[in-house]
C-alpha cells in the first residue's frame, strides 16, 4: 500500500504516474546533494588555493568562514555558469540518453544509459532484483528525508 492522502496516483495513466516518480527521485537525489553541502559548507572543510584563476584574492579559506548562502554569493559568476551547466547537462543526459523513457516503460530512477556516470563501479549489476528494489526504496526515503532537513536549513 502507498501512501497517497491527495490521491495523485488517480489523476493520469501509469505514464503520469511515472513522471510523478522521476520527479520525486530527481528532487531526492538533489535534496541529498544539497543537504551535505550544506553540511560541508557549515564545516569549514575547503578546498586549498583560490576560488577562481582570473578572480585575484578571494580564497576558498576566506569563503569557507561564511555561510553556506553567503558563500554561494562569493562564487564569480563564471563559476555559477559552470555549475549550472553541469546540472543542464546532466538532465539533458538522463532524459534523452536513457532508453526505454521512465514514461514509455522505463524504471523511474534507472539510468542505464549513463551507467559510467552514475555507477563506474558497477555496483549495481551486482544486486539481486529484491535487493535492487530494496535499495530503490531507500534511496527514496533518505531523499524524502532530505527534502525536510534542506527545507529545515533553510528556513530555520
Amino acid at each position: 500500500m502507498v501512501w497517497d492522502p491527495l490521491q495523485l496516483a488517480d489523476l493520469g495513466s501509469p505514464a503520469t504516474l511515472a513522471w510523478y516518480r522521476a520527479a520525486e527521485l530527481k528532487h531526492c537525489r538533489v535534496a541529498m546533494a544539497a543537504f551535505t553541502g550544506w553540511l560541508v559548507a557549515v564545516s569549514g572543510v575547503h578546498f586549498p588555493g583560490a576560488i577562481s584563476p582570473f578572480q585575484t584574492g578571494t580564497t576558498f579559506e576566506e569563503i569557507s568562514k561564511l555561510g553556506p548562502m553567503e558563500q554561494w554569493e562569493a562564487v564569480p559568476e563564471f563559476g555559477k555558469v559552470q555549475i549550472i551547466s553541469a546540472i543542464f547537462l546532466i538532465e539533458h543526459q538522463s532524459e534523452w540518453k536513457c532508453k526505454p523513457h521512465y514514461m514509455a516503460g522505463g524504471t523511474p530512477g534507472d539510468l542505464k544509459g549513463l551507467k559510467s556516470f552514475w555507477d563506474p563501479a558497477g555496483l549495481t549489476k551486482k544486486l539481486s532484483p529484491e535487493k535492487l528494489k530494496r535499495q530503490r526504496l531507500a534511496e527514496l526515503n533518505n531523499g524524502r528525508l532530505a527534502m525536510l532537513g534542506i527545507v529545515g536549513v533553510l528556513v530555520g
